[in-house]
């Protein structure tokens, strides 16, 4: 008797699909051999993406066949639910190519930042006995594309409005930038997975993050033992736990635990009354242990309206302990003492906050950010960035041609699609997406095959990753 490697409840790839996609095999002309499909963004938000997250769905979802008893509780399922299962197909799969997909999938490499409405991904069955199958993995390739895309993308145009206000007022931006936007995702997103996904997407660009489960995949899927880094840090519960009375108590143990030579603590800071705990509590009361430890202390508040909260409190800590003018002309504050901003984080309200310390003359140095729900989900979504997946081309077993497939509806010319295999090329002026029967000579297609028949051709580091993103 064979040992299932299956068992119903794990994931399957025959039913990580939406049901229309169920009765599509017996949809397409006759004699088709082989369907050509791609994905991009057809707009929004963004300009310009950072293309990631692709791999990890390889690794961790293809990578495993299929097996008999998969495909009979499929079987059950989808009969049961009322749409036609296409069992001779997956039969074929199994008994032909052990279980993989008959799949080449290509791909631009992951972390290359370039203009939406490029074709990023092409998918192509590889046995014409299977051509329905190209199309049965959009939402599953889709999804997995384009969420921690998505992710990437808008914690790197926030790391671009970080780095341009380091840039003007500070004298090492490049040494501060890497830990200046934070994860504090994981618990504002609808599941587990979304928040590794999101997490590691998010570590593309920089080395802060609370989101452990990102950790694992960045050590499973990208090769990197740690791709990010924490520190000991307070939470409301904590600090209200010793009560209102007893604020200053709860503070000064953070210190007696956490403090020291290099070392870096976050306090939450406004359970009560964040102006009087800066004041009184951190500028006056706690100040000499402050001073002393000789690493830093991150004052968090976490309330009031985040374009003007954190720069009082960064006055107010400048007041208490004083501060350095660097060589641009903007002030410090001592190495002892910093502030992060963790609620009502966005790319508008960063700008803002920066943008208005620069104008009282501090510099972006003063302080860190973390993001939660707004960068793994609240603005996150298929049409943050217009995402699609379309069939291109088609070839039939009675002409050698690929014959080109679109759509052009006369009402939305934004979702007209790309007709034929297409290429993916650098220009003088950045990229280009054509056809790839109008590849340049000598030109590199860079849609490069990343997966075919159940193998993974080519392993990104996260490591390569952010280098690309950085456009070294």
């Amino acid at each position: 008797m064979t040992k299932t490697t299956w068992k119903p409840g794990d994931h399957s790839v025959l039913l990580d699909v939406d049901s229309y996609k169920g009765s599509h095999f017996l949809q397409y002309a006759p004699k088709t051999e082989y369907i050509s499909s791609y994905i991009e963004a057809r707009g929004g938000k963004f300009d310009d993406h950072v293309f990631f997250g692709l791999q990890m769905y390889l690794k961790r979802y293809l990578a495993r066949p299929i097996t008999i008893e998969e495909i009979d509780y499929a079987e059950q399922m989808w009969t049961a639910h009322g749409v036609p299962f296409n069992r001779a197909g997956w039969e074929h799969i199994l008994n032909d190519h052990g279980g993989f997909m008959p799949l080449k999938i290509q791909a631009v490499k992951e972390g290359t930042v370039l203009p939406v409405k490029n074709a990023i991904v092409q998918i192509i069955n590889t046995d014409p006995a299977v051509p329905w199958l190209t199309s049965f993995m959009e939402t599953a390739l889709l999804r997995a594309v384009w969420y921690p895309t998505t992710v990437a993308t808008l914690s790197w145009t926030v790391k671009q409005i970080i780095r341009k206000y380091l840039n003007k007022t500070c004298e090492n931006p490049e040494a501060e930038l890497p830990f200046k936007l934070h994860d504090f995702g994981a618990r504002g997103v609808s599941s587990a997975e979304s928040a590794a996904l999101g997490g590691i997407a998010h570590m593309v660009n920089f080395l802060g993050s609370d989101t452990v489960g990102a950790l694992q995949h960045a050590r499973t899927f990208y090769g990197e033992d740690m791709a990010a880094f924490s520190i000991p840090a307070a939470e409301h519960s904590t600090i209200t736990s010793w009560g209102r009375e007893n604020e200053i108590y709860a503070f000064e143990n953070m210190l007696t635990q956490f403090g020291g030579p290099d070392k870096l603590v976050a306090v939450v800071s406004d359970s009560y009354d964040i102006y009087k705990a800066t004041e009184q509590y951190w500028g006056k009361d706690l100040k000499e242990k402050v001073e002393a430890m000789g690493g830093t202390l991150v004052v968090r508040p976490d309330s009031g309206d985040p374009t003007i909260v954190p720069i009082e409190i960064i006055e107010l800590l400048g007041k208490a302990f004083g501060y350095n003018t660097n060589a641009k002309g903007y002030k410090v504050l001592p190495s002892c003492v910093r502030v992060i901003q963790g609620d009502g984080v966005n790319p508008v309200s960063i700008e803002t906050i920066l943008e208005r310390l620069e104008a009282k003359g501090w510099g972006a140095e003063n302080i860190a950010f973390g993001m939660g729900g707004a960068l793994l989900q609240r603005d996150v979504h298929r049409d943050t960035m217009k995402w699609a997946m379309k069939a291109n081309a088609t070839k039939r077993s009675d002409d050698p041609q690929w014959y080109d497939v679109f759509k052009d509806p006369i009402t939305d010319k934004g979702k007209i699609s790309k007709k034929g295999i297409q290429a993916l090329i650098r220009t003088k002026d950045g990229f280009e997406t054509l056809r790839r029967d109008n590849l340049p000579k000598g030109a590199k297609d860079l849609l490069e095959t990343v997966w075919e028949n159940g193998k993974l051709v080519r392993d990104q580091s996260l490591a390569d990753i952010r280098d690309l993103s950085e456009g070294k």
